[in-house]
């Protein structure tokens, strides 16, 4: 079989063509370059390379962008002339399947967003959450804490020693004022559930046991070469028990939505199934 001629030509632009074209607000597409059938229009170049600092840079730009798509074509191109009648099929019906998603995806992704009922109530959250215990077991420990770390050479450490056990607010207010003022780190999860992990790879030493250290203590300090470090536990669950209710709402929700989708897709493709039997558009032979 002749093998067809395949070739490229490049409009080299001038600065003068850069500006024109920018410029140009007419219908008429402008070619820019030719590899073989395929042509490249100047509005086709995306906005990234044709808008650079300068026209001479824009030139560089484009021209590189011509270059790089030239290659890409001729080789899309040879591919077509020379790939099996086997492998051509096998790419159409990739293809094909690939098609058919896409519009199934899209049209099940609009249908959801014009019918489907996408509000969880709090009571809906509170009732899977208290029907469904066994789905929330922790697998880690979790804790609400405060958690300084502050130079050795600091002034007046034995004043945060005070603070950090204290739980009234003007003691948080002064020692959030001398945290920012030395602490190298100051993160306060008094109101948020958090991983023991998160806290204890702060540390110096390896928490061995975080199981037994909650139970242990309420208050931590310990130091290195460095740094003095302090802990303040001010709640914590244990690994494997009843995770809190606030630590899983959001994903119960989550697990709510995806359920409500779920069921909202399969009710779709049975409705169209079904009318399509009623309608007599499928049939079995």
């Amino acid at each position: 079989m002749r093998k067809a001629l395949i070739y490229l030509s490049i409009i080299t632009l001038s600065v003068s063509d850069i500006s024109c074209l920018r410029q140009n607000k007419g219908p008429a597409r402008i070619p820019v370059a030719r590899a073989g059938e395929k042509i490249l229009y100047y509005d086709q170049i995306p906005e990234i390379y044709r808008n650079t600092k300068s026209p001479e840079d824009s030139i560089v730009s484009i021209n590189d962008y011509i270059n790089s798509w030239a290659r890409r074509e001729l080789l899309y191109a040879r591919a077509v002339e020379n790939l099996s009648p086997e492998y051509k099929n096998d790419i159409e019906s990739q293809l094909l399947d690939t098609k058919i998603n896409l519009y199934i995806y899209h049209y099940q992704h609009q249908m959801m967003l014009e019918k489907m009922d996408t509000i969880v109530s709090d009571s809906e959250i509170e009732q899977f959450y208290a029907s469904n215990p066994d789905r929330f077991k922790l697998n880690t420990s979790i804790v609400k804490a405060l958690f300084i770390k502050i130079p050795a050479e600091a002034p007046n450490i034995d004043r945060v020693r005070v603070w950090y056990r204290a739980n009234d607010s003007e003691s948080l207010r002064q020692l959030e004022s001398y945290c920012f003022q030395f602490a190298e780190k100051f993160d306060d999860f008094g109101e948020e559930w958090i991983s023991f992990d998160k806290l204890a790879v702060e540390l110096p030493a390896e928490i061995i046991n975080p199981d037994e250290f909650l139970k242990r203590y309420s208050y931590y300090e310990t130091r290195d070469s460095s740094s003095v470090y302090f802990i303040a536990i001010r709640d914590y669950r244990l690994r494997s028990s009843l995770a809190p209710y606030e630590y899983v709402k959001d994903d119960i929700k989550s697990i709510i939505l995806n359920n409500r989708r779920f069921e909202f897709l399969k009710k779709l493709e049975n409705d169209i199934y079904n009318d399509a039997i009623n309608s007599n558009i499928f049939k079995k032979y």
